[in-house]
């Protein structure tokens, strides 16, 4: 929330509570509204990631679907054992397509395409738990074979603590923010009456374009987590 907005909430706030107090009296009518302001506070932590999931697999071609098929499932044989022996857990390891695509050529003289070949593509998702063992798996992978390697995405493997750590941070800056603006009025700030997450969340995954590519060094780097809510606090003499 910008400060033009939170300035225009807060004095509302104030209109409507001088609004409660008129037709005198003292303490608090029964329907005398207390004085607040809302406030939006954003906290981020850093951290370096501590996994990563990399997408590979085989396309294989060949003049029958049959050939194409036999040819790719040995060639994604000889990639699941590559990963196992990187002590890559089965449970980390998860088909995400498998697909069977004919190979045509265009046709002459007004001709419809004609059937060369066919093309299978098939492609598994891998998470890498030991960072320490990702180069040695993507080369491993290309040596074996893969023709497929997609971006890399990197993670936490318990996001929960670091997002629940940047929650804490967007309390605390909303605190902030609303004394900023109770000071500004010769106001304290009182008790929280509502809060609202308005967003966390962990990095968002890049994933590059589909590419042939070697082994080459990787460098993880660190990763934000941001979290945002809106307050609304109680504002006092």
């Amino acid at each position: 929330m910008s400060q033009h907005r939170a300035l225009i909430v807060l004095a509302l706030a104030l209109a409507l509570s001088a609004c409660a107090r008129m037709g005198g009296g003292s303490g608090m009518g029964p329907h005398q509204r207390a004085t607040t302001v809302t406030v939006t506070g954003t906290g981020s932590v850093t951290a370096a990631p501590d996994m990563a999931q990399i997408s590979t697999g085989v396309v294989t071609q060949s003049p029958t679907a049959a050939g194409a098929l036999a040819a790719n499932s040995q060639a994604m044989e000889r990639l699941l054992q590559a990963l196992a022996a990187q002590g890559v857990a089965a449970r980390d390891v998860q088909t995400t397509s498998i697909s069977v695509s004919p190979l045509r050529r265009q046709g002459r003289d007004g001709q419809p395409p004609e059937i060369t070949g066919y093309e299978v593509t098939n492609q598994v998702r891998v998470k890498v738990r030991d960072l320490s063992r990702l180069g040695r798996v993507l080369d491993q992978q290309v040596g074996q074979g893969a023709n497929l390697v997609y971006g890399i995405q990197f993670g936490q493997q318990e996001p929960a603590p670091l997002l629940d750590e940047a929650r804490r941070r967007a309390m605390a800056d909303a605190r902030r923010r609303a004394e900023l603006y109770a000071a500004a009025v010769s106001l304290k700030v009182g008790r929280v009456v509502a809060v609202q997450e308005t967003g966390a969340a962990s990095p968002r995954p890049e994933l590059g374009a589909r590419v042939a590519m070697a082994a080459a060094p990787v460098a993880p780097g660190e990763q934000e987590v941001q979290a945002s809510v809106t307050v609304t606090f109680t504002l006092e003499p």
